[in-house]
């Protein structure tokens, strides 16, 4: 049995932001796979971005900068944190230090935490390909939520320039928890 939501993700300027849109139009079901349209994904530098950790250390010859110790990045009002993010700079797409560097890829690990407003997500860890433009949050349990409708897999597919999305079970079974009071109503 397979079922079909709506969630919505945004990446913002070189970080993340992170908005989950349940929609409760399908009834509860659990599946292998659950494959989705996620709408409102887009790229966005107007907001400010304040990172946080315990740790920072530079490599500008490997054109990566490590935050290690809970990391907190936030932009607007979106919020991620992880106990570890690496960053990853395309090789002559600007200067670390300089703040203008172009980034190819995020890392973030040990318990990923994503919120925007009353929209969470939870994974162990989580690959931001800015290259690629993909998304892919692992984890014994990849858990989306607003309020009570709950999206729960083993790893979650984005590709952010088309919106398609997949939540797997990874051997399981997907599970989706509905709140019959969030559907819209015409």
């Amino acid at each position: 049995m397979s079922a079909t939501s709506a969630f919505s993700f945004r990446l913002a300027g070189t970080f993340i932001l992170l908005s989950l849109f349940a929609s409760t139009a399908v009834s509860p079901a659990a599946a292998q796979a659950t494959t989705s349209k996620m709408k409102g994904m887009q790229l966005s530098n107007d907001e400010p971005i304040q990172i946080e950790s315990d740790k920072l250390e530079i490599k500008d010859a490997e054109s990566k900068a490590m935050f290690d110790g809970n990391v907190k990045v936030v932009q607007g009002t979106t919020t991620l944190q992880a106990g570890k993010m690496v960053v990853f700079y395309k090789k002559g797409g600007g200067s670390i230090s300089g703040g203008n560097a172009e980034i190819d890829r995020i890392e973030v690990t040990h318990k990923v935490f994503l919120q925007s407003g009353t929209q969470q997500a939870t994974a162990d860890t989580g690959e931001f390909n800015m290259t690629a433009q993909t998304l892919v949050l692992k984890g014994k349990q990849v858990v989306l939520s607003e309020g009570k409708n709950v999206f729960s897999g083993c790893q979650l597919n984005v590709q952010m320039d088309t919106g398609e999305a997949q939540l797997e079970a990874c051997g399981g079974r997907v599970q989706i928890q509905l709140d019959p009071k969030s559907q819209k109503t015409n």
